[in-house]
């Protein structure tokens, strides 16, 4: 069937469709190459047309277009990304089928992703005019119909497991998406300010080279993973081996959520040797450990219950974000920090001393909280009825943050 028919198919009669795709063969260089490439290069065309041909005009900017430079860095990383990003939920989707009571088969699974990512494709024409890519949304809901339908059919999952395996599937995605948005803005941003660098007098090669430790630095480090990852993904397809494509695609992300590095977090008994008998003066009642995450993306945490069987009761957790620690990093690089207070209590994220922390305080008797983020990586939260912050915070000050900040390269791989 040739791909417009069955872009029509599928979104037009996807109950009878799903049915058609579930039996017919199918490689992943034809479901990439011949499917999703042709109508994921569609929202990357029309944003480079939109943003550097026709532009949009802005309240107190006037007209602007991007430099075509920037636009054409950003449709071509926006293309790529699009298909690393379909083939990466593809393996989420087959490693997931388990949990269903499904059967695992990762050329279903493909045809999942694929085929549930058409109708967001085909509404990126609308990213010729900037202004209406917003309404791209509804199209995503579609998608997400579509996924419903097709996840016990090819999945072969109980129906009454559709929804919550959907569920999962979608925070998933939701995740991919957030990741790939930011690391497409960090190329796109540094491709802008190497566009800048050309075009003003004109000097020099034109490569851009940031700071190591800066911002920028770290961002760039990040874009020349993906890059890499991308060139891997390319040649595994181009020499049709889709067990080296995954393992490229699962390396490209597990750098991305790691920012720009492949971290395995410390084990679980490291963390809870760090959980004290006694914490605010409050004796501790129970205590739990583990480590999760799927294909390498993996964290771990120490959590302990502490109370005096009265009023007090505070709840502590010790977490490396190990595998996604570079979500982590991303907060503390772009510098998030605020302050809010209402009638219900007050809240403060802000850099004290090189380290993120995050307080919270109610005015009502709730729970109070206090978090501190230790290099870019570990994080010690406390959470407390009957005992303020600043009871929090002094109680998680007295734990041996130094060494959980010595332990910043533990599992680290470039």
């Amino acid at each position: 069937m040739d791909l417009v028919q069955r872009a029509k198919n599928i979104c037009l009669t996807p109950n009878t469709e799903w049915n058609v795709i579930a039996e017919e063969p199918a490689t992943p260089g034809g479901l990439i190459a011949g499917y999703a490439a042709p109508l994921a290069a569609i929202g990357a065309i029309a944003g480079f047309i939109g943003s550097a041909i026709i532009g949009q005009t802005l309240p107190f900017v006037g007209h602007y277009r991007v430099p075509i430079v920037s636009a054409l860095v950003a449709a071509i990383f926006t293309f790529g990304m699009a298909l690393v990003g379909v083939f990466v939920l593809s393996l989420i989707i087959d490693a997931l089928a388990p949990t269903f009571a499904g059967e695992k088969n990762q050329i279903q699974a493909l045809k999942v992703a694929v085929y549930s990512y058409t109708p967001a494709w085909i509404a990126g024409v609308l990213n010729i005019v900037p202004l209406l890519g917003i309404l791209g949304i509804f199209a995503a809901f579609y998608g997400i119909y579509l996924l419903y339908l097709g996840l016990p059919r090819l999945m072969k999952s109980p129906p009454d497991k559709a929804l919550p395996y959907t569920v999962v599937v979608l925070i998933c995605a939701i995740v991919l998406s957030v990741v790939i948005t930011l690391i497409s803005g960090m190329v796109i941003g540094t491709a802008a300010l190497g566009s800048h660098a050309l075009s003003s007098a004109n000097q020099g090669s034109g490569d851009v080279q940031f700071d190591k430790d800066s911002t920028l630095g770290k961002l760039q480090e990040i874009a020349k993973k993906a890059e890499e990852s991308s060139k891997k993904i390319d040649a595994a397809g181009k020499a049709n081996d889709p067990n080296a494509q995954a393992a490229a695609a699962v390396e490209g992300l597990g750098a991305l959520l790691g920012g720009g590095k492949r971290v395995d977090p410390v084990g679980i008994e490291v963390l809870q040797s760090l959980v004290p008998e006694s914490f605010g003066g409050l004796p501790r009642r129970s205590s739990k450990a583990e480590k999760s995450g799927f294909a390498g993306f993996n964290v771990s945490k120490a959590e302990a219950e502490y109370g005096d069987g009265a009023d007090k009761s505070v709840s502590l957790e010790i977490s490396d974000t190990g595998g996604v620690s570079g979500l982590m990093a991303l907060a503390g690089w772009a510098g998030v920090e605020g302050v809010k207070e209402d009638d219900e209590g007050s809240e403060r994220t802000q850099k004290v001393n090189g380290r993120l922390t995050h307080e919270k305080s109610s005015k009502t008797g709730g729970t109070n909280e206090y978090a501190v983020v230790l290099a870019d990586r570990f994080v010690v939260g406390a959470k407390g009825r009957g005992v303020d912050v600043a009871a929090l915070k002094a109680a998680v000050s007295a734990l041996d943050l130094a060494k959980l900040e010595s332990m910043k390269d533990a599992g680290v791989t470039k």
